[in-house]
C-alpha cells in the first residue's frame, strides 16, 4: 500500500471515530430536550385531534355565546388580536428568512 493511501485510510478512520464521538455527545445532550419535544408532540396531537373533531370546539363556543354573550365577544376580540399578531410575526419571520443569512 502506498504511503498516500495509508495516510488517507488513517484520516478516514480518525474522522469516523470523531464522528462517532460527536454522535454520542449529541445523543447525551439531546436527552435534556426530551421534555420540550414531548410537550410539542402533545400540542401537535391536540391540534390534530381538534381538526378531526371540529364539532366539539364549535359546540363549546356556541354554548359560551348563549350562556355568556359578553364573555364570548371578549374572547372573540382577543382571539382576533392574537390571530393578527401571529400573522404579523409569521410575515416578519418569512421576510427575514427570505432575505437569507446576509440580512436584507
Amino acid at each position: 500500500m502506498s504511503p498516500g493511501l495509508l495516510e488517507l485510510a488513517l484520516k478516514k478512520q480518525r474522522l469516523r471515530l470523531k464522528s462517532a464521538d460527536l454522535r454520542s455527545t449529541f445523543a447525551d445532550q439531546a436527552g435534556a430536550w426530551a421534555p420540550a419535544f414531548s410537550a410539542v408532540d402533545r400540542v401537535q396531537a391536540g391540534i390534530a385531534w381538534l381538526r378531526r373533531h371540529p364539532a366539539l370546539p364549535v359546540a363549546a363556543l356556541v354554548a359560551l355565546l348563549v350562556a355568556r354573550p359578553r364573555a364570548a365577544l371578549r374572547l372573540a376580540g382577543r382571539s382576533w388580536l392574537f390571530w393578527r399578531g401571529v400573522q404579523r410575526l409569521r410575515g416578519a419571520f418569512m421576510g427575514v428568512r427570505a432575505a437569507g443569512p446576509g440580512g436584507r
